[in-house]
Protein backbone atom coordinates (compact mmCIF):
# COMPACT_ATOMS: atom_id res chain seq x y z
CA UNK A 1 0.00 0.00 0.00
CA UNK A 2 1.25 3.64 -0.80
CA UNK A 3 1.51 6.07 1.58
CA UNK A 4 0.53 9.46 1.02
CA UNK A 5 3.43 11.89 2.01
CA UNK A 6 2.19 15.03 3.81
CA UNK A 7 4.43 18.17 3.87
CA UNK A 8 6.55 18.99 6.47
CA UNK A 9 6.26 21.70 9.00
CA UNK A 10 8.90 23.81 7.52
CA UNK A 11 7.15 23.79 4.11
CA UNK A 12 3.99 24.86 5.54
CA UNK A 13 5.85 27.48 7.63
CA UNK A 14 7.10 28.99 4.58
CA UNK A 15 3.74 28.68 2.70
CA UNK A 16 2.36 30.78 5.48
CA UNK A 17 4.95 33.29 5.22
CA UNK A 18 4.39 33.42 1.00
CA UNK A 19 0.77 34.09 1.97
CA UNK A 20 1.85 36.60 3.95
CA UNK A 21 3.85 38.66 1.73
CA UNK A 22 1.45 38.58 -0.86
CA UNK A 23 -0.96 40.20 1.13
CA UNK A 24 1.59 42.65 2.21
CA UNK A 25 2.53 42.84 -1.62
CA UNK A 26 -1.10 43.26 -2.43
CA UNK A 27 -1.28 45.73 0.60
CA UNK A 28 1.01 48.10 -0.81
CA UNK A 29 -0.45 48.20 -4.85
CA UNK A 30 -4.05 48.87 -3.33
CA UNK A 31 -2.38 51.61 -1.43
CA UNK A 32 -0.53 52.89 -4.16
CA UNK A 33 -3.80 52.47 -6.42
CA UNK A 34 -6.22 54.15 -4.16
CA UNK A 35 -4.52 56.07 -1.82
CA UNK A 36 -6.76 54.91 0.89
CA UNK A 37 -5.37 52.02 3.76
CA UNK A 38 -7.77 48.83 2.95
CA UNK A 39 -8.84 47.00 5.54
CA UNK A 40 -8.03 43.24 6.29
CA UNK A 41 -7.74 40.45 8.74
CA UNK A 42 -5.20 38.96 7.12
CA UNK A 43 -3.34 41.84 6.57
CA UNK A 44 -3.66 42.26 10.51
CA UNK A 45 -2.63 38.96 11.14
CA UNK A 46 0.69 39.49 9.10
CA UNK A 47 1.83 42.25 10.66
CA UNK A 48 1.11 40.93 14.30
CA UNK A 49 3.12 37.88 13.26
CA UNK A 50 5.66 39.87 11.37
CA UNK A 51 5.82 42.20 14.48
CA UNK A 52 4.00 40.92 17.36
CA UNK A 53 3.21 42.73 20.64
CA UNK A 54 5.68 43.03 23.71
CA UNK A 55 4.82 39.54 26.43
CA UNK A 56 4.28 42.18 28.67
CA UNK A 57 1.53 43.93 26.82
CA UNK A 58 0.06 40.05 25.72
CA UNK A 59 0.14 39.65 29.90
CA UNK A 60 -2.02 42.67 30.06
CA UNK A 61 -4.61 41.78 27.72
CA UNK A 62 -4.82 38.16 29.72
CA UNK A 63 -5.60 39.89 32.94
CA UNK A 64 -8.52 39.83 34.69
CA UNK A 65 -9.78 43.31 35.18
CA UNK A 66 -10.70 44.00 38.79
CA UNK A 67 -13.91 45.60 39.85
CA UNK A 68 -12.97 46.39 43.43
CA UNK A 69 -9.91 48.01 45.35
CA UNK A 70 -10.50 47.41 49.27
CA UNK A 71 -10.14 50.27 51.15
CA UNK A 72 -11.16 52.79 48.24
CA UNK A 73 -14.69 53.88 47.00
CA UNK A 74 -13.50 54.38 43.42
CA UNK A 75 -16.54 56.66 42.05
CA UNK A 76 -15.42 57.63 39.43
CA UNK A 77 -14.30 54.08 38.26
CA UNK A 78 -17.29 52.80 38.04
CA UNK A 79 -18.28 54.83 35.49
CA UNK A 80 -15.74 54.03 32.93
CA UNK A 81 -16.53 51.78 30.00
CA UNK A 82 -14.83 48.33 30.38
CA UNK A 83 -11.50 49.19 28.09
CA UNK A 84 -11.36 52.35 30.28
CA UNK A 85 -11.11 50.19 33.48
CA UNK A 86 -8.99 47.58 32.14
CA UNK A 87 -6.22 50.66 31.59
CA UNK A 88 -7.50 52.35 34.47
CA UNK A 89 -6.16 49.03 36.69
CA UNK A 90 -2.91 49.02 34.14
CA UNK A 91 -1.66 52.63 35.16
CA UNK A 92 -2.85 52.38 39.00
CA UNK A 93 -0.50 48.94 39.08
CA UNK A 94 2.35 51.31 37.49
CA UNK A 95 2.05 53.68 39.69
CA UNK A 96 1.82 52.23 43.03
CA UNK A 97 4.84 50.26 42.04
CA UNK A 98 6.54 53.39 41.11
CA UNK A 99 7.66 52.30 37.58
CA UNK A 100 9.22 54.98 35.53
CA UNK A 101 7.62 53.57 31.87
CA UNK A 102 5.39 50.60 31.78
CA UNK A 103 2.60 49.47 28.80
CA UNK A 104 -0.70 49.88 28.24
CA UNK A 105 -3.07 48.20 26.48
CA UNK A 106 -4.81 51.14 24.61
CA UNK A 107 -3.50 53.86 22.25
CA UNK A 108 -6.39 55.97 22.63
CA UNK A 109 -6.00 59.12 24.29
CA UNK A 110 -9.73 59.66 25.24
CA UNK A 111 -9.29 56.24 27.06
CA UNK A 112 -5.97 56.86 28.26
CA UNK A 113 -6.94 60.87 29.66
CA UNK A 114 -10.45 59.80 30.85
CA UNK A 115 -8.27 56.56 33.24
CA UNK A 116 -6.17 58.74 34.61
CA UNK A 117 -8.44 61.63 35.77
CA UNK A 118 -10.19 59.04 37.10
CA UNK A 119 -7.91 57.42 39.04
CA UNK A 120 -6.50 61.23 40.20
CA UNK A 121 -9.81 61.82 41.45
CA UNK A 122 -10.15 58.27 43.31
CA UNK A 123 -7.16 58.25 44.86
CA UNK A 124 -5.63 61.02 47.06
CA UNK A 125 -2.86 58.39 48.61
CA UNK A 126 -1.12 58.44 45.39
CA UNK A 127 0.82 62.17 45.99
CA UNK A 128 3.37 61.20 43.91
CA UNK A 129 1.43 62.12 40.72
CA UNK A 130 -0.48 64.98 41.93
CA UNK A 131 2.50 67.78 41.94
CA UNK A 132 2.12 69.68 38.45
CA UNK A 133 4.50 66.80 36.66
CA UNK A 134 4.18 66.13 33.24
CA UNK A 135 2.62 62.50 31.76
CA UNK A 136 3.92 61.38 28.63
CA UNK A 137 3.37 58.46 26.14
CA UNK A 138 4.68 56.68 23.38
CA UNK A 139 2.99 55.65 20.65
CA UNK A 140 3.65 52.91 17.70
CA UNK A 141 2.02 53.35 14.87
CA UNK A 142 -0.49 51.19 13.72
CA UNK A 143 -0.33 49.75 17.40
CA UNK A 144 -3.50 49.97 19.86
CA UNK A 145 -0.82 49.45 23.00
CA UNK A 146 1.78 52.72 24.23
CA UNK A 147 4.02 53.18 26.66
CA UNK A 148 2.86 55.44 29.90
CA UNK A 149 5.29 57.27 32.05
CA UNK A 150 3.70 59.53 34.77
CA UNK A 151 5.64 61.99 36.15
CA UNK A 152 6.86 60.91 40.15
CA UNK A 153 7.87 64.38 42.83
CA UNK A 154 9.03 62.67 45.62
CA UNK A 155 12.08 60.72 46.64
CA UNK A 156 11.80 57.93 48.61
CA UNK A 157 13.02 59.74 51.74
CA UNK A 158 10.48 62.25 51.27
CA UNK A 159 7.82 59.89 50.29
CA UNK A 160 8.51 58.08 53.80
CA UNK A 161 8.33 60.80 55.53
CA UNK A 162 4.76 61.79 54.27
CA UNK A 163 3.29 59.03 54.99
CA UNK A 164 4.55 59.01 58.09
CA UNK A 165 2.34 62.40 58.67
CA UNK A 166 -1.04 60.91 56.86
CA UNK A 167 -0.39 58.29 59.24
CA UNK A 168 0.03 60.46 62.19
CA UNK A 169 -3.22 62.99 61.41
CA UNK A 170 -5.51 59.65 60.69
CA UNK A 171 -4.16 58.26 64.46
CA UNK A 172 -5.08 62.19 65.47
CA UNK A 173 -8.67 61.79 63.96
CA UNK A 174 -9.17 58.96 65.27
CA UNK A 175 -8.74 59.82 68.53
CA UNK A 176 -10.47 62.67 68.69
CA UNK A 177 -13.38 60.32 66.92
CA UNK A 178 -13.45 58.35 69.82
CA UNK A 179 -17.06 59.66 71.13
CA UNK A 180 -18.35 60.20 67.67
CA UNK A 181 -21.93 58.70 67.25
CA UNK A 182 -22.19 58.99 64.25
CA UNK A 183 -20.95 59.80 60.21
CA UNK A 184 -21.96 63.36 60.52
CA UNK A 185 -19.47 64.02 63.94
CA UNK A 186 -16.86 62.14 62.32
CA UNK A 187 -17.27 64.14 58.74
CA UNK A 188 -17.10 67.35 61.62
CA UNK A 189 -14.03 66.71 63.19
CA UNK A 190 -12.19 65.99 59.89
CA UNK A 191 -13.39 69.29 58.46
CA UNK A 192 -12.28 71.27 61.51
CA UNK A 193 -9.20 69.36 61.93
CA UNK A 194 -7.74 70.55 58.75
CA UNK A 195 -8.99 73.93 59.09
CA UNK A 196 -7.11 74.15 62.39
CA UNK A 197 -4.42 72.49 61.03
CA UNK A 198 -3.49 73.94 57.32
CA UNK A 199 -3.26 77.16 56.45
CA UNK A 200 -3.86 78.15 53.00
CA UNK A 201 -1.27 78.94 50.79
CA UNK A 202 -0.19 78.28 47.55
CA UNK A 203 3.37 76.09 47.11
CA UNK A 204 5.08 73.41 45.26
CA UNK A 205 2.92 71.18 47.40
CA UNK A 206 -0.44 72.27 47.41
CA UNK A 207 -2.35 69.95 45.08
CA UNK A 208 -2.04 67.19 47.00
CA UNK A 209 -2.36 65.75 50.61
CA UNK A 210 1.35 66.20 50.88
CA UNK A 211 1.01 69.94 51.27
CA UNK A 212 -1.51 69.60 53.90
CA UNK A 213 -0.19 66.76 56.70
CA UNK A 214 3.81 67.29 55.58
CA UNK A 215 3.67 71.19 54.72
CA UNK A 216 0.61 72.33 56.43
CA UNK A 217 -0.01 74.65 53.57
CA UNK A 218 -1.69 73.64 50.70
CA UNK A 219 -4.76 75.39 48.50
CA UNK A 220 -8.55 73.78 47.95
CA UNK A 221 -7.06 70.52 45.63
CA UNK A 222 -4.82 69.55 48.63
CA UNK A 223 -7.82 69.80 51.91
CA UNK A 224 -10.33 68.62 49.16
CA UNK A 225 -7.93 65.53 48.23
CA UNK A 226 -7.37 64.68 52.78
CA UNK A 227 -10.92 65.44 53.29
CA UNK A 228 -11.39 62.48 50.74
CA UNK A 229 -7.51 60.73 52.23
CA UNK A 230 -9.20 60.63 56.11
CA UNK A 231 -12.74 60.02 55.47
CA UNK A 232 -12.33 57.02 53.09
CA UNK A 233 -10.12 55.27 55.92
CA UNK A 234 -12.76 56.22 57.98
CA UNK A 235 -15.22 54.37 55.93
CA UNK A 236 -17.39 57.40 55.26
CA UNK A 237 -17.92 57.55 50.98
CA UNK A 238 -16.23 60.13 50.13
CA UNK A 239 -16.20 61.94 46.45
CA UNK A 240 -13.40 64.53 45.11
CA UNK A 241 -15.02 66.99 43.02
CA UNK A 242 -13.49 69.84 40.70
CA UNK A 243 -15.21 72.57 38.92
CA UNK A 244 -15.43 76.30 38.25
CA UNK A 245 -16.71 79.04 40.18
CA UNK A 246 -19.15 81.87 39.69
CA UNK A 247 -17.46 85.27 37.98
CA UNK A 248 -13.92 83.55 37.88
CA UNK A 249 -11.71 82.67 35.80
CA UNK A 250 -10.33 80.47 38.91
CA UNK A 251 -11.02 76.47 39.51
CA UNK A 252 -12.11 75.05 42.84
CA UNK A 253 -12.42 71.63 45.09
CA UNK A 254 -14.73 70.58 47.00
CA UNK A 255 -16.07 67.44 48.04
CA UNK A 256 -19.69 65.29 48.00
CA UNK A 257 -20.08 62.81 51.09
CA UNK A 258 -22.96 60.56 52.24
CA UNK A 259 -24.57 60.37 55.35
CA UNK A 260 -27.66 57.87 55.80
CA UNK A 261 -27.78 57.67 51.88
CA UNK A 262 -28.28 61.41 51.60
CA UNK A 263 -25.44 63.29 49.80
CA UNK A 264 -24.27 66.50 50.96
CA UNK A 265 -21.27 69.12 49.97
CA UNK A 266 -18.01 69.50 52.31
CA UNK A 267 -15.57 72.35 51.39
CA UNK A 268 -12.82 72.94 53.68
CA UNK A 269 -11.16 75.48 52.08
CA UNK A 270 -13.41 77.97 52.14
CA UNK A 271 -14.56 76.91 55.85
CA UNK A 272 -10.57 78.09 56.29
CA UNK A 273 -10.91 81.91 56.16
CA UNK A 274 -11.21 84.97 58.18
CA UNK A 275 -11.39 87.11 55.17
CA UNK A 276 -15.02 87.67 56.17
CA UNK A 277 -14.54 89.93 59.49
CA UNK A 278 -14.71 93.76 59.08
CA UNK A 279 -11.89 95.85 59.70
CA UNK A 280 -9.23 94.62 61.42
CA UNK A 281 -10.55 91.94 62.80
CA UNK A 282 -8.80 89.48 60.29
CA UNK A 283 -5.32 90.73 61.71
CA UNK A 284 -6.31 89.39 65.14
CA UNK A 285 -5.30 85.94 66.53
CA UNK A 286 -7.94 85.41 68.51
CA UNK A 287 -10.48 85.77 65.87
CA UNK A 288 -9.33 83.14 63.95
CA UNK A 289 -12.84 80.61 63.97
CA UNK A 290 -13.97 77.56 62.15
CA UNK A 291 -16.51 78.83 59.86
CA UNK A 292 -19.09 75.79 59.25
CA UNK A 293 -21.29 77.36 56.56
CA UNK A 294 -19.43 75.05 54.44
CA UNK A 295 -20.50 72.38 56.32
CA UNK A 296 -23.52 70.54 54.49
CA UNK A 297 -24.14 74.19 52.92
CA UNK A 298 -27.88 74.24 51.72
CA UNK A 299 -27.79 73.06 48.42
CA UNK A 300 -29.24 76.18 46.51
CA UNK A 301 -26.71 78.37 47.72
CA UNK A 302 -23.99 76.08 47.44
CA UNK A 303 -24.90 75.81 43.93
CA UNK A 304 -25.14 79.14 43.03
CA UNK A 305 -21.20 79.67 43.75
CA UNK A 306 -19.97 76.47 42.17
CA UNK A 307 -20.21 74.52 39.07
CA UNK A 308 -18.68 70.96 38.70
CA UNK A 309 -16.36 69.44 35.77
CA UNK A 310 -19.09 67.80 33.22
CA UNK A 311 -16.45 64.78 32.42
CA UNK A 312 -18.17 62.36 35.38
CA UNK A 313 -21.69 62.48 36.40
CA UNK A 314 -22.39 63.29 40.03
CA UNK A 315 -24.76 62.47 42.69
CA UNK A 316 -27.42 65.58 43.13
CA UNK A 317 -27.20 67.07 46.80
CA UNK A 318 -30.47 68.29 47.70
CA UNK A 319 -30.52 67.60 51.61
CA UNK A 320 -30.62 70.58 54.44
CA UNK A 321 -31.16 68.53 57.15
CA UNK A 322 -27.64 67.86 58.47
CA UNK A 323 -26.72 71.88 57.84
CA UNK A 324 -24.55 72.93 60.87
CA UNK A 325 -27.21 75.85 61.52
CA UNK A 326 -29.94 73.37 61.31
CA UNK A 327 -28.46 71.22 63.59
CA UNK A 328 -27.99 73.96 66.04
CA UNK A 329 -30.98 75.64 66.00
CA UNK A 330 -29.09 78.95 64.34
CA UNK A 331 -31.03 78.43 61.52
CA UNK A 332 -34.22 81.48 60.92
CA UNK A 333 -36.58 81.63 58.27
CA UNK A 334 -37.81 85.21 59.34
CA UNK A 335 -36.70 87.80 61.33
CA UNK A 336 -37.38 88.46 64.78
CA UNK A 337 -35.38 91.28 67.00
CA UNK A 338 -36.52 89.44 70.31
CA UNK A 339 -35.97 86.41 69.23
CA UNK A 340 -32.72 86.35 67.57
CA UNK A 341 -31.63 88.72 71.13
CA UNK A 342 -32.34 85.67 73.20
CA UNK A 343 -30.42 83.59 71.10
CA UNK A 344 -27.39 85.60 71.73
CA UNK A 345 -27.78 85.05 75.07
CA UNK A 346 -28.15 81.44 75.23
CA UNK A 347 -25.00 81.01 73.27
CA UNK A 348 -22.91 83.68 75.70
CA UNK A 349 -24.68 82.01 78.91
CA UNK A 350 -21.62 80.27 80.41
CA UNK A 351 -24.28 77.82 81.93
CA UNK A 352 -25.13 76.32 78.13
CA UNK A 353 -25.25 72.80 78.08
CA UNK A 354 -22.06 70.96 76.57
CA UNK A 355 -23.72 70.39 73.39
CA UNK A 356 -23.87 74.20 73.05
CA UNK A 357 -20.31 74.81 74.30
CA UNK A 358 -19.32 72.17 71.74
CA UNK A 359 -21.71 74.04 69.20
CA UNK A 360 -19.65 77.46 68.84
CA UNK A 361 -17.11 76.74 71.94
CA UNK A 362 -18.07 80.28 73.32
CA UNK A 363 -15.15 80.62 75.59
CA UNK A 364 -12.43 79.82 72.90
CA UNK A 365 -8.29 78.72 73.83
CA UNK A 366 -7.85 81.62 72.13
CA UNK A 367 -9.51 84.08 74.18
CA UNK A 368 -12.25 85.02 71.56
CA UNK A 369 -16.69 84.21 72.14
CA UNK A 370 -18.35 83.96 68.43
CA UNK A 371 -22.15 83.72 67.91
CA UNK A 372 -23.20 82.98 64.83
CA UNK A 373 -26.52 82.91 62.79
CA UNK A 374 -27.67 82.49 59.28
CA UNK A 375 -31.27 83.05 57.86
CA UNK A 376 -32.50 80.94 54.99
CA UNK A 377 -34.44 83.77 53.30
CA UNK A 378 -32.97 87.00 51.80
CA UNK A 379 -35.59 88.98 53.15
CA UNK A 380 -35.25 88.25 56.81
CA UNK A 381 -31.06 88.64 56.35
CA UNK A 382 -31.90 92.02 54.88
CA UNK A 383 -33.63 93.12 58.29
CA UNK A 384 -31.65 91.36 60.17
CA UNK A 385 -28.93 93.53 58.66
CA UNK A 386 -30.25 96.79 58.68
CA UNK A 387 -31.22 96.97 62.48
CA UNK A 388 -28.38 95.08 63.93
CA UNK A 389 -25.67 96.50 61.77
CA UNK A 390 -26.76 99.60 60.15
CA UNK A 391 -28.45 100.53 63.44
CA UNK A 392 -26.20 98.97 65.58
CA UNK A 393 -28.33 96.40 67.60
CA UNK A 394 -25.17 94.38 68.18
CA UNK A 395 -24.84 97.18 70.99
CA UNK A 396 -27.44 95.48 73.10
CA UNK A 397 -25.81 92.05 73.09
CA UNK A 398 -22.63 93.52 73.69
CA UNK A 399 -23.96 95.14 77.15
CA UNK A 400 -25.60 91.67 78.45
CA UNK A 401 -21.68 90.00 77.41
CA UNK A 402 -20.07 92.84 79.81
CA UNK A 403 -23.00 92.55 82.62
CA UNK A 404 -22.70 88.28 81.84
CA UNK A 405 -18.47 89.12 83.05
CA UNK A 406 -18.64 92.25 84.92
CA UNK A 407 -16.34 93.84 82.50
CA UNK A 408 -16.07 97.60 82.12
CA UNK A 409 -15.64 97.73 77.98
CA UNK A 410 -15.48 94.88 75.14
CA UNK A 411 -14.21 95.11 72.04
CA UNK A 412 -15.98 93.33 69.19
CA UNK A 413 -16.31 92.75 65.36
CA UNK A 414 -18.98 91.11 62.89
CA UNK A 415 -18.38 89.20 59.61
CA UNK A 416 -21.25 88.84 57.14
CA UNK A 417 -21.15 85.67 54.49
CA UNK A 418 -23.67 87.46 52.10
CA UNK A 419 -23.89 84.93 49.65
CA UNK A 420 -24.56 82.15 52.54
CA UNK A 421 -27.04 84.81 54.26
CA UNK A 422 -25.05 84.83 57.75
CA UNK A 423 -23.79 86.95 60.71
CA UNK A 424 -20.94 86.02 62.79
CA UNK A 425 -20.13 88.44 66.03
CA UNK A 426 -16.74 88.23 67.78
CA UNK A 427 -16.43 89.72 71.46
Amino acid sequence: MKRKRFPGKGFLFLLFLLGILCALSYTLFLKNQTGEEPQSSLVDMAESFLDPEPKEVQQLREQEVVQFDEGHQEYYFSFLTEEEKRVYREMLQGIRQRKEEFYLTTANENTIDKAYHGILKDHPELFWIHNRQPVYRTSYPGKNYCSFSPGYTYTEQQMQEIQQSMELAFQEVSSMNADAVNDYEKIKTVYTYLIDTTEYVSTEDDQNIAGVFWKKEAVCAGYARAVQYLLERLGIPCIYVEGDTAGSDEGHAWNIVTIDGQYYYVDATNGDQTEFLEGDAVELVEHKTIMYDYLCPFPEEYDRIYTASTEFPLPECTAADRNFYVLNQGCFDTYDRQELYEYCQMRLNNGATEALYSYCKMRLDNGAAVVRFKFSTQEAYNEAYREWIEESYINYVAEYYLQMYGMDSVEYHYGLLENMKTMYFMF
